[in-house]
Formats: C-alpha cells, structure tokens, sequence
C-alpha cells in the first residue's frame, strides 16, 4: 500500500514525499509539473505527470499504485495572485479537490490530508486564532481553501454510512520557509524567502511589499513555520487516519508567536552576512495585516513542534538556494 502526494514535485509535497519515505510508508506522486520539478523526486518514488483535473489520471493512479490514503499538497497557492485570477484559482482548488474526491470514492481510497491554509481566516480580529476562529477569507486563494475543507467534510458525511466512510483533516498554516533537503528549495517568484534570496544572489536590494500595515513595525505579522515540521504533521496525520484513531477535522499548524516581515530581514542580514536595507514596495491585495495561530491541538494530535528557530529556517532555505547553483 502507498500514500499518493498531489504536488510532490513541489516545493512542499517533496518535502512531505521525503518524510513519508523516512517513516517507512511508500510514496507515489502525481503532479503536473507546473511548478513542480521533477529533480525534487527521490529517483526511486514514482512520479505520474498529470492533472489533478484529470479524472481519470487521478483513479488510474489510484488503482495502479494500490494507494490507501491521498496527501493533496497541489494546488494554486498564491494569494495576491489570486485576486486577479479567481477563475484559474477556483479551478485548480475547488474542482481539483472535488475530482480527487470523486476518483478516490470510485477506487475505494477512504483516507486524505489536504492542505489547506491559514488563509481561510482572513484577517482575524482575534491575538491568536484557534481552529474555532470565524472564517472570513480575504482573498479569493483562502476562500477555494475553505471551499475544499467544505469538500471533504460534506463527503464525509455523504459516505459515513456506508461501507467506505471518507476520513479527513485539513492542515491550515501560512509561511513555510526553510528546507530539510540540500537538493529541495522554495521555487515560488510571490514568498518572501525565495524573492530575497534570488535578490541577494543577483546583487539586489531586496523588497518588501508593504511597510504601513497595523502591526508594532508597520510589516505584516505571520506565521513563519519549517517545511521539514509540516512535512512531519502531514505523515502524523496520514499514519492517524491509516490507523483509524480520532482525528479533528482541521488543525491549525502555528507558532503561537509570528515574526513580522521586518524580523525575517534582519535575520536574512545576520545569517548571509549581506547587509541591507530592504525597498518598500506596495502591498499585494488580499494580504492580511496579522494572522497568528496556536498549535496546541496539532500538538497533542500530530506531534507538531517548532522545531527550528528564526536564524535556522533562513540558513536552511539559504543553503539550498545556493547548492542549486
């Protein structure tokens, strides 16, 4: 039996498919390569290049790989972007999710973590937001995440009496930064580690989209959580659905804390050693001023920890960009 990772060629699923392998499950991974690349792709996982809209790709795969549980890490992630392209982004997030569900009914697959986001909150009016925190998305991004936990929670209910009841939990987070893998890094041209990083290296000064927000120093204030310990949550949640124990429907992978846009920078400085100053550009719509989450539940549930300081997350991300020439 194998566990299927939807974007494992990206960023975050390779990272997920490396800590499935770690644990002694067996991965396989389906991806389009849109912004995958397939040098993220451990030589001995399968990869299967294909649409998560693509019905019958996504149940032949299913079927062949023999896959017991489903990690949808695919998706479009961009929430700027998303104000200007709802319609792609509903497209790859909401149908997407839905032919996933539809394809896994029909082979029999009954488990599946979807990676969802901190972005269904919004823009919070609460100093720590819990799982129980209303949901206003402010972009069209959070809303097609919210959208696909409605999914598979109302598929859940449609098959809970039936002889293949659908489980599922939703991770939701927001910055993931770092690597755990020399040969993995963040690809993205709209996340802040990335957009520094290609700054620095081409002897640029980095920008920043926004410095009027209503936090202490004027950035806005995230969650800046490791790759490595979302990967880590991912195979924790897997391994409870695989296992039949009780799980929340959606867990909340935070820091409890955050960082603003202006403590990451000054750690860009102490860990390259490139001074700067970084350019103030203006703000990308839908970006909330603050969201900060609490990670209890995910801690007593998915082992969730923060593993990795500030410093830690910026040298790890740093020194993979640069191993990748």
């Amino acid at each position: 039996m194998s566990w299927l990772v939807t974007g494992g060629a990206g960023y975050i699923g390779a990272h997920v498919v490396r800590a499935l392998a770690a644990a002694g499950l067996t991965p396989v991974v389906l991806d389009d390569l849109s912004s995958g690349r397939p040098s993220f792709v451990p030589e001995d996982v399968a990869l299967v290049e294909g649409s998560i809209l693509d019905r019958d790709v996504v149940e032949s795969t299913l079927r062949t790989h023999s896959v017991e549980g489903v990690i949808h890490v695919a998706g479009f992630k961009y929430a700027g972007v998303s104000v200007d392209r709802p319609l792609h982004t509903y497209e790859q997030n909401v149908e997407g999710t839905r032919v996933i569900l539809e394809a896994m009914a029909a082979a029999g697959v009954t488990n599946i973590v979807f990676s969802s986001s901190a972005a269904v909150f919004g823009t919070p009016d609460v100093a720590l937001v819990t799982e129980d925190t209303a949901k206003k998305p402010a972009s069209p991004y959070g809303e097609s995440k919210l959208i696909g936990e409605w999914l598979l929670r109302d598929q859940g209910v449609a098959t809970a009496a039936s002889d293949a009841p659908l489980r599922h939990t939703s991770l939701r987070y927001f910055n993931v930064v770092g690597s755990a893998d020399p040969t993995v890094f963040d690809v993205s041209p709209h996340n802040l580690f990335p957009i520094v990083f290609e700054a620095l290296i081409e002897g640029r000064t980095p920008a920043i989209f926004g410095d009027d927000y209503d936090t202490p120093d004027g950035t806005n204030v995230r969650d800046y959580v490791h790759v490595g310990d979302i990967a880590l949550a991912h195979v924790a949640a897997a391994k409870r659905l695989a296992g039949g124990e009780p799980i929340e429907p959606a867990y909340n992978l935070g820091s409890g804390d955050g960082l603003s846009v202006k403590q990451i920078m000054d750690a860009m400085v102490r860990v390259t050693g490139i001074d700067f100053v970084p350019a103030v550009g203006p703000r990308r719509p839908g970006d909330p001023d603050r969201i900060v989450a609490t990670g209890e539940l995910a801690a007593r549930d998915l082992d969730w920890q923060m593993r990795h300081t500030v410093d830690e997350m910026v040298r790890s991300g740093w020194a993979a960009r640069r191993n990748a020439g």
